[in-house]
C-alpha cells in the first residue's frame, strides 16, 4: 500500500505546473530549427504553386494527383493524432482544477467548430446560390460547378466550366453575368482554403511553441521537419488548384508564404519566452487544449466534408474512373493519412 502511494507521489512530483521556464538545452539547434522547419514547410507549400504555373517545371499529372490526395490523407491524420488527442491530453492535465475533468471539454469544443463552420458555409451558400439565381448562373450544390466548393472539387470540371462561360461570353456578350459567376467562384474558393489554412495555422503556432522550450527537443525536431512537410505539401496543392481571376492570382503564392511562416514564428515567440513560458502550466494547458479542439474541428470537417465528400463521392469524374486511378487516389491518401498517423508518435 504505502509502495502505490508512493509511486503516486513520485508520478505527480514529475508534472511541472510551476511558472518557471521551458528547457533551455541545444539553443544553438533550437534557433536553427526556426529556419529548417521554415524551409521544409514553405517548400512544401510553394512547390505545388509555382509547379502548376510554371512551364520549366514539368511535373506529370500523376505525381500532382498523388500530392492531392496524399495531402488530403495528411490534414484528417492531422486533425485527429494531432490536434484532437493532444486537446484532449492537455485539458485533462493533472495542474487544472478538477472540475475541467467532470466534461470531455475538448471533444465539446470540437463539435461546436465542425457545427460552426457548417452553418458559416450554409448560410454563405444559400446566400451565394440566392445571388447567383438573379442574374441567371447556374450553380451546383454537389460541388461541380465553379460556383460552389471549387477549391475543393474536382478540377477538370471546373476549367472545362470556366472554358465554357467563356465561349459563352463570347456569344452573348453577357460579360457582366460571367464576371459575377467568377467572383463568387473566387470568393468560395478563398473562403474555403482560407478555413483550412486557419486551422493548419493554429496547430503550426503552438506546435512551434512547444518547440521551443520542450526537454525531448531533438526528436521532435526531426518528427516535426517531416510533419510541417507534409502539411504544407498538403495545403499547397490546395493552393495550386485554385482557379482565380487575374487580380487574386497572388493569393496562392501568399497562403503559401504564410503556411511556411507559421512555425518558425511559433518557434521564435517561444525562444523569447523560454524562461517564462511552460507548456505545462494550468494556463498553458487551457489555450493549447483549447485552440487544438477549435482547430481539430475545422480539420475534420475540412477533410472529411470537403476533401473527401467533393473529391470522391460528389466528384463524378472519379466515380466514373477506371478502378486503377480510384485505387491510385485512395491508395496515395491512406499513404498521406498512414505517415502522418505514424509520426504522431513522436509528436
Amino acid at each position: 500500500m504505502s509502495s502505490i502511494s508512493e509511486s503516486g507521489l513520485d508520478a505527480a512530483s514529475d508534472v511541472n505546473c510551476g511558472s518557471g521556464g521551458g528547457s533551455d538545452t541545444y539553443f544553438g539547434l533550437r534557433v536553427a530549427s526556426i529556419f529548417i522547419i521554415g524551409f521544409g514547410s514553405t517548400a512544401g507549400a510553394l512547390f505545388p504553386v509555382l509547379a502548376k504555373r510554371t512551364k520549366y517545371l514539368q511535373v506529370p499529372k500523376c505525381i500532382f494527383d498523388f500530392a492531392k490526395f496524399f495531402g488530403s490523407g495528411v490534414i484528417i491524420a492531422t486533425a485527429f493524432i494531432h490536434l484532437l488527442s493532444p486537446a484532449l491530453e492537455a485539458l485533462e492535465s493533472e495542474c487544472l482544477s478538477p472540475a475541467w475533468g467532470d466534461y470531455p471539454y475538448a471533444l465539446a469544443l470540437c463539435l461546436l467548430s465542425i457545427f460552426s463552420i457548417f452553418i458559416v458555409e450554409l448560410i454563405a451558400f444559400r446566400w451565394g446560390t440566392a445571388k447567383l439565381a438573379k442574374i441567371g448562373a447556374h450553380h451546383d450544390a454537389h460541388g461541380h460547378d465553379v460556383g460552389s466548393h471549387a477549391a475543393h472539387g474536382p478540377e477538370s470540371n471546373v476549367m472545362v466550366d470556366d472554358a465554357s462561360l467563356e465561349k459563352d461570353v463570347e456569344k452573348s456578350g453577357s460579360g457582366n453575368t460571367h464576371k459575377h459567376h467568377l467572383a463568387d467562384s473566387a470568393l468560395a474558393q478563398i473562403v474555403g482554403v482560407a478555413i483550412l489554412e486557419f486551422g493548419v495555422a493554429l496547430h503550426s503556432v503552438l506546435i512551434g511553441l512547444t518547440l521551443a522550450v520542450d526537454e525531448e527537443f531533438k526528436v521532435l525536431f526531426v518528427v516535426l521537419v517531416f510533419h510541417q512537410t507534409f502539411e504544407g505539401l498538403g495545403l499547397g496543392t490546395r493552393l495550386a488548384y485554385m482557379r482565380l481571376p487575374q487580380k487574386y492570382n497572388f493569393i496562392p503564392i501568399l497562403g503559401a508564404l504564410v503556411c511556411g511562416l507559421t512555425t518558425p514564428v511559433g518557434i521564435a515567440v517561444g525562444l523569447g519566452v523560454r524562461t517564462t513560458y511552460n507548456p505545462g502550466t494550468a494556463t498553458a494547458s487551457i489555450v493549447s487544449g483549447v485552440l487544438d479542439s477549435l482547430s481539430a474541428g475545422i480539420l475534420i470537417y475540412t477533410g472529411l466534408v470537403e476533401l473527401l465528400a467533393h473529391e470522391f463521392i460528389f466528384n463524378k469524374e472519379m466515380m466514373e474512373s477506371s478502378n486503377g486511378k480510384l485505387a491510385y487516389s485512395v491508395g496515395s491518401m491512406l499513404l498521406g493519412c498512414g505517415l502522418m498517423a505514424l509520426l504522431g508518435r513522436w509528436a
